[in-house]
């Protein structure tokens, strides 16, 4: 059972693309501390549009958003959930901009107020709890695809949020890398939204999956999605049949 107020509170939020169609649609979505859901949906049914309207990158057509139990709309408004909610992006191009990797770690830190030796301290860290050791001077835009998701993952656990919203963390990845964030994700303190579609990774790090069906969040039967994955092609994963 759920204690204290939601940490993500979405109430009636509907989006759509300028000019296009409706994203979501009435969506109501609350989110808990200790909360580990996992997103399953079709490409473009909202998914990654949740994410960043959850983060300001979007703004509801209309809808009330409370995050951390305050109301949020302005640009201001964002700059403290930034803070407090990690987004790992879908392609890691998008994360990674400095040209070394312990740049791009120790900037969060950094903008965070954190002093340089300090922030550097963190990344370090980071990247040593990650497996990374050795990385810090790497050229970021050489590193190869599963490393730059590494180092992406990295870039969000350097600043230490309360949140982690998690989208297909584990596209592209050859097996070693997979199993190697499936096993960081695992052990994970924070709260977290993973989006993804592979349903033994979810059953494996989650407590909860929902889908968004018509523009609102549907929460699923787990039973009722392993069956139709009965062959386990990531059987790799712990899992029970019920």
């Amino acid at each position: 059972m759920n204690s204290g107020p939601p940490i993500i509170n979405l109430k009636d939020i509907n989006f759509s693309h300028p000019g296009g169609k409706a994203v979501l649609n009435h969506l109501d979505f609350k989110f808990y501390n200790g909360d580990r859901m996992g997103l399953v949906a079709p490409n473009g049914s909202g998914k990654t549009t949740l994410f960043h309207l959850i983060m300001g990158l979007n703004k509801p057509t209309s809808g009330d958003m409370e995050l951390f139990g305050k109301t949020v709309t302005t640009a201001k408004d964002f700059e403290e959930v930034r803070r407090r909610i990690g987004l790992l992006f879908q392609d890691p191009d998008d994360q990674l901009f400095s040209p070394t990797v312990i740049e791009d770690v120790a900037f969060g830190p950094l903008n965070l107020g954190k002093s340089k030796e300090k922030a550097q301290n963190i990344a370090r860290r980071t990247l040593a709890n990650l497996g990374l050791e050795g990385f810090e001077d790497r050229i970021t835009f050489k590193l190869s695809g599963g490393e730059k998701r590494l180092v992406s993952l990295a870039t969000v656990l350097a600043m230490e949020p309360d949140v982690l919203l998690l989208d297909e963390p584990l596209t592209g990845l050859d097996s070693d890398t997979s199993s190697k964030i499936v096993e960081i994700i695992s052990n994970l303190d924070q709260s977290y939204i993973i989006i993804s579609h592979d349903i033994d990774f979810l059953l494996y790090t989650t407590n909860q999956i929902c889908s968004i069906k018509h523009g609102q969040i549907i929460f699923e039967d787990e039973s009722q999605i392993h069956v139709h994955r009965h062959v386990h092609p990531h059987g790799r994963y712990p899992h029970k049949h019920g």
